[in-house]
C-alpha cells in the first residue's frame, strides 16, 4: 500500500536535480564517490546523501510510517551487479508512529562488479527516496557517472560508512534464530526468537519475508532471558496466500551500540 502511494506522488512531479542551491525547495543534495577498486576486482563505490537541517530520509525497511527507496540502475553500462550496504539507521518515533532512517549526512556503500574487469562502468541510477519534515515528499535523484578510477585506496567516508553496518550473526554471538509462522483470518503471525547478547538501550527487532507483494506489521520487541523476540502480522496487498520461505528471511536487531543481521530462521 505505501508503495503503491509512493508510485503514485513521483507520477505527478517531475525529476528534481540531483544538487539544488534551495534547501527548502530541495532538501536533499547528492553526489556519487567513485571509491576504490578491490582486489578482485569489484569496486566499491558511494552514494553521498546530504540532508537540510530538521529533515529525514529512510531505511530499506523504513516502518509503516517511512517511504521506502527504490534504485533504478537498468541505463548502466559495463554494470552485472550491485550490492547495497546500509549504515546503521536510527529510529523515530513522530505521534505515536515508527519510521527508521537517517538524518543529517548519509553515505551509502554500493559495490559495483563490472561485466568486464577493468574497463570503466558508466552508472546511470534513478533513486526514489521519502524525505520527511513537518511534511513528508518523494524525491528523485539522477546520477549520469562514468567510475574510471583505478586506485586501490580506501575513500575514507565509504569505509566510514561500511565500518557502521550491523554485525553478522556470528560476530554478533547469535545461537539460534527460530521464526514460528500460524495462520490468521487474514495472513499470517510471525514470531521470531533470537538468542543473542543484548544490542545496547532498547532493542527492536526489524523482520523482512524478501516479498515485496507482503506487508509486516510494525513488531511488538521484548526480551526474553537471553533470547530477543519480535511479533508481525503479514497481509499480502492483494488478498492471497503468503508463500514464505525462512530462509529468506532477514531479520536486524536495532540498539543502541550496534546492530545485528541475521539471515534465515528455522522453524520454531
Amino acid at each position: 500500500m505505501i508503495r503503491t502511494t509512493f508510485a503514485l506522488a513521483l507520477a505527478g512531479l517531475a525529476a528534481l536535480p540531483a544538487a539544488a542551491q534551495d534547501a527548502f525547495d530541495v532538501p536533499v543534495t547528492a553526489r556519487v564517490l567513485s571509491g576504490w577498486v578491490r582486489a578482485d576486482g569489484t569496486r566499491m563505490a558511494g552514494v553521498h546523501l546530504d540532508l537540510a537541517p530538521g529533515w529525514k530520509t529512510y531505511w530499506r525497511a523504513p516502518g509503516d510510517a517511512g517511504i521506502p527507496p527504490q534504485f533504478d540502475w537498468s541505463g548502466s553500462d559495463n554494470l552485472q551487479a550491485v550490492a547495497i550496504s546500509w549504515p546503521q539507521p536510527i529510529i523515530f518515533e513522530d505521534n505515536g508512529m515508527r519510521s527508521i532512517g537517517y538524518k543529517n549526512s548519509l553515505v551509502i556503500p554500493v559495490a559495483v562488479t563490472p561485466m568486464y574487469a577493468g574497463a570503466p562502468v558508466h552508472v546511470q541510477l534513478t533513486m526514489d527516496i521519502g524525505v520527511c519534515s513537518d511534511i513528508c515528499v518523494p524525491h528523485r535523484l539522477e546520477f549520469d557517472e562514468v567510475l574510471d578510477d583505478v586506485q586501490t585506496r580506501p575513500t575514507p567516508a565509504i569505509a566510514a560508512a561500511l565500518a557502521q553496518g550491523p554485525y553478522s550473526a556470528r560476530e554478533a554471538g547469535v545461537t539460534s534464530a527460530q521464526c514460528r509462522v500460524e495462520p490468521t483470518a487474514d495472513g499470517l503471525r510471525i514470531e521470531a526468537r533470537v538468542s543473542v547478547p543484548p544490542a545496547g538501550g532498547t532493542e527492536v527487532m526489524v523482520i523482512e519475508t524478501g516479498l515485496d507483494e507482503v506487508w509486516v506489521s510494525e513488531p511488538k520487541t521484548h526480551r526474553s532471558g537471553g533470547d530477543l523476540v519480535a511479533v508481525s502480522e503479514m497481509i499480502h496487498i492483494n488478498g492471497g496466500p503468503i508463500a514464505l520461505n525462512r530462509s529468506a528471511i532477514r531479520l536486524t536487531v536495532l540498539g543502541s551500540q550496534h546492530a545485528v543481521d541475521v539471515r534465515g530462521c528455522k522453524a520454531g
